[in-house]
């Protein structure tokens, strides 16, 4: 699942009429059929074609605040300057221009987000690394994305002893950088709007994570959503303008969720962001939501099952936040109504939406009449996306009949990084992406059945099996080993293996899951585990049954 935290009240009647007359011939958002690499895709027809002239158009918004922090704020005009000394550096120092990958390893921070403005307006690929990663997967992703720099906080630097590429560090260069030119003009490149400009890694189902590649294209169709998204609720009465309105951003950077649906919009629509920094901590997020009068906030399930268990959310002012939306992971109806009952602002504004890294931003989106409506829907797709349910063989199936989600939009990701093969397999022919997630299509409303197969979602982290059974086999005490979700009570799943061990193996679980911390992400690693020198249960033709399987 996917959040763009950008999920008002449901429009009155009369949406429809309003959402045509903005999005119909000669109105500012039109949508029109143009030729996207070999597709007939409909698309804005008024949108920028480069992600600098957001950067650009951003000044206009001066002393506002784009971005603040417990302890620092940042205005338009200051960022633009911080970005544009720090592109010059990027440039002449260290040869950065169109195509080639900047890196960034490291947790939220101001930084971060400079750091990418910088890199996509002279060109570069902004490349996400999750900020967990072990040292392995580091050097699966230097390997994979061939970055010429890398900009790292001093936690993944320390995971870089080995790496051939220049790292700048988060805490000691990147703010000194972007002070070094103040009068530097504002950068821009010559780029294609199908050319990349961001990666960011999903779990691998076949055992390497994958980049997913998203184009200029791609990211300003979402700024263009969002901006629609206002638009409507300007129409609709909406008592705060949108450039006033507050987004909380608590989930990573490397994910969609923050990057492309937060901190690039609000780059162009002139809203702030707070940004929280640091581990998730109840009383500072909602000291921050009082503080600085959130409006909207998209969180995983597993922070809104800790603000449920901390008990104190009416202890705070949270009057100001009218959005609050579940991001990343799914969540029951009955979870969605223990929030209602047991937090103040959830009461009449929590949303939720379905997304993939692959499509950018949410494809289907439900408001909290659409949840009263129909208990369990992730709503209907939003403006621009078709969504299709299939059979196997590719055939689109009937009302009510479960299939494969399939959707296409100008929103959809261009490909796998350096991955033709994983490509092909994920984007068929007329750009139509196979999501591997499972649902049907109800009144026009999406009902999810399952995800993709074996994909374990811990804590709103997507975690696939065959990654870790990858790393645990290589042991020389593993024969074979099964991975998979098993219910937790704060993180929705947590990660559970069974181990066949080689015969007279006397290794142990705490041997074991050393040797997995070592290479693996910690949210990645085994908590539970069994042991057996018993083979694992297999079908006819070999395939392990996974659901004959228990820890």
């Amino acid at each position: 699942m996917s959040s763009d935290t950008d999920h008002r009240p449901a429009p009155p009647a009369g949406a429809a009429e309003i959402i045509g007359r903005l999005t119909g011939p000669g109105g500012r958002f039109e949508l029109s059929d143009a030729e996207v690499l070999g597709s007939r895709l409909p698309v804005f027809t008024h949108r920028q074609r480069a992600l600098h002239e957001v950067l650009h158009a951003s000044v206009a918004h001066a002393d506002r605040e784009y971005i603040v922090t417990a302890d620092r704020r940042i205005t338009f005009a200051e960022h633009a300057a911080q970005v544009a000394s720090l592109a010059k550096v990027l440039r002449e120092e260290y040869g950065i221009g169109r195509g080639d990958r900047v890196a960034i390893a490291a947790a939220n921070s101001p930084e971060w987000i400079l750091t990418f403005w910088a890199t996509v307006s002279v060109g570069a690929v902004a490349v996400g690394f999750n900020a967990w990663w072990s040292a392995r997967e580091m050097a699966h992703g230097i390997d994979n994305a061939q970055p010429a720099l890398v900009v790292a906080d001093a936690r993944q630097s320390a995971k870089l002893a080995d790496c051939a590429v220049p790292v700048l560090s988060v805490e000691n260069d990147i703010g000194r950088l972007a002070a070094s030119h103040p009068d530097a003009p504002l950068p821009s490149a010559d780029v294609a709007e199908d050319d990349p400009a961001v990666i960011l890694y999903t779990s691998g189902t076949s055992g390497r994570p994958k980049g997913a590649v998203h184009t200029h294209r791609n990211l300003l169709a979402v700024v263009e959503y969002h901006r629609l998204n206002d638009a409507l609720f300007e129409e609709f009465g909406d008592p705060v303008a949108s450039q006033d309105r507050v987004y909380l951003l608590t989930l990573p950077l490397f994910h969609i969720a923050s990057l492309h649906n937060l901190a690039v919009p609000r780059l162009a629509t002139g809203s702030r962001i707070a940004l929280h920094q640091g581990s998730f901590n109840v009383d500072a997020v909602l000291s921050m939501v009082e503080r600085e009068r959130v409006t909207n906030w998209g969180a995983v399930p597993t922070m809104a099952h800790r603000m449920l268990e901390h008990g104190g959310a009416d202890r705070y002012d949270t009057s100001s936040l009218t959005s609050f939306s579940l991001a990343s992971a799914p969540s029951s109806t009955a979870f969605k109504e223990r929030l209602r009952q047991g937090l103040p602002f959830a009461k009449d504004s929590l949303v939720d939406s379905y997304g993939l890294t692959e499509t950018c931003t949410g494809v289907a989106a439900a408001s909290a009449q659409e949840l009263a409506a129909a208990p369990g829907t992730l709503g209907r797709p939003v403006t621009g996306v078709q969504l299709e349910i299939r059979d196997p063989a590719g055939e689109v199936l009937g009302e009510g009949e479960e299939g494969e989600v399939w959707v296409r939009s100008q929103f959809n990701m261009l490909g796998y990084w350096r991955d033709p093969e994983a490509t092909a397999g994920a984007i068929g022919p007329d750009r139509w992406l196979r999501t591997g997630d499972l649902g049907e299509l109800r009144e026009g409303r999406l009902f999810l059945s399952s995800r993709r197969s074996d994909l374990i979602i811990r804590g709103g982290e997507n975690v696939y099996p065959a990654e870790i059974e990858t790393v645990l086999v290589e042991h020389p005490d593993v024969r074979e080993c099964l991975v998979m979700g098993v219910p937790h009570p704060d993180l929705g799943q947590e990660v559970a293996a069974v181990v066949v061990l080689a015969a007279g193996s006397t290794v142990t679980e705490e041997t074991l899951q050393e040797y997995a911390a070592n290479a693996l992400a910690y949210f990645k690693v085994p908590k539970q585990w069994r042991l057996t020198h018993e083979e694992l249960p297999r079908n006819a033709t070999g395939k392990v049954i996974r659901n004959q399987v228990r820890v």
